[in-house]
């Protein structure tokens, strides 16, 4: 994703993930032969780390993550998630995450050189909301049989102490869908009304809708099962989940 003042690639990393509780994982793989290992690989993030907030907004990751997955992406996310919480939680919880720089930065090698490895525990032992790591794949060949034995780097007893304990995951919790429309007419009081229509029009032919602490779902029951086709968010916009869609239709 590039920087909007330099242009270019200047923030192109390698892989960005989420893990089952919404922390960046930011990993940039080098081979041991590469220079760049050493210093300039540290710097580069450092750099997208500061700038993450600014240049890779939940909702920029929401839109990549829709895009890779396609039609099937809420439920690839309903499923990695396994009922730990709502999906529209996952994503806030992201956004204050990113917020907090409580993220966690991944250097991934073949080898990790000795003066790497020395900055990264420094790093991890010093930092308290980010994590930083490395892992070192070495590969093993022997015969017809290939083997990778990696190893993670940067767990020292003292960054482990240092760093504060893992929360539990967020409550279910949830608003009234008026307090979600009120939300929405603060920013845009034509877009409350458009928003108050759907949800009267929801009453009165869904099973069902559904709040959350972010949204409300109107949901449709049929042959036991329960179809969310889209949700109104406080923001003010409105999601449509195509994987329901298309599982009501078949």
């Amino acid at each position: 994703m590039p920087s909007e003042e330099s242009g270019g690639g200047r923030f192109s990393i390698d892989h960005l993930f989420l893990d089952q509780d919404a922390i960046p994982t930011i990993v940039e793989v080098k081979r041991s032969a590469n220079t760049q290992i050493r210093r300039e690989v540290v710097g580069q993030m450092m750099d997208y780390a500061a700038n993450a907030v600014v240049y890779w907004p939940v909702e920029r990751i929401r839109e990549r993550f829709t895009k890779t997955h396609g039609l099937v992406a809420d439920e690839k996310l309903d499923e990695f998630l396994d009922g730990r919480m709502e999906t529209e939680d996952f994503w806030q919880l992201a956004n204050e995450n990113l917020k907090k720089k409580k993220v966690r930065l991944l250097f991934v090698a073949d080898e990790i050189p000795t003066e790497l490895q020395r900055i990264v525990e420094f790093l991890n032992e010093q930092m308290d909301a980010t994590e930083v790591l490395a892992v070192e794949i070495k590969q093993f060949v022997g015969g017809a049989q290939t083997g990778l034995v990696p190893r993670v780097i940067g767990r020292t007893a003292e960054a482990i102490t240092n760093k504060p304990p893992k929360p539990p995951p967020p409550p279910l919790t949830s608003v009234p869908p008026e307090e979600i429309i009120e939300a929405i007419k603060k920013k845009s009081p034509e877009g409350a009304a458009v928003a108050q229509r759907i949800l009267d029009w929801s009453y009165e032919y869904f099973t069902q809708v559904r709040p959350t602490s972010t949204t409300f779902v109107p949901e449709l029951r049929y042959d036991s099962k329960t179809f969310g086709p889209f949700s109104i968010q406080r923001e003010g916009r409105l999601y449509l989940y195509r994987g329901n869609i298309r599982t009501s239709e078949t």
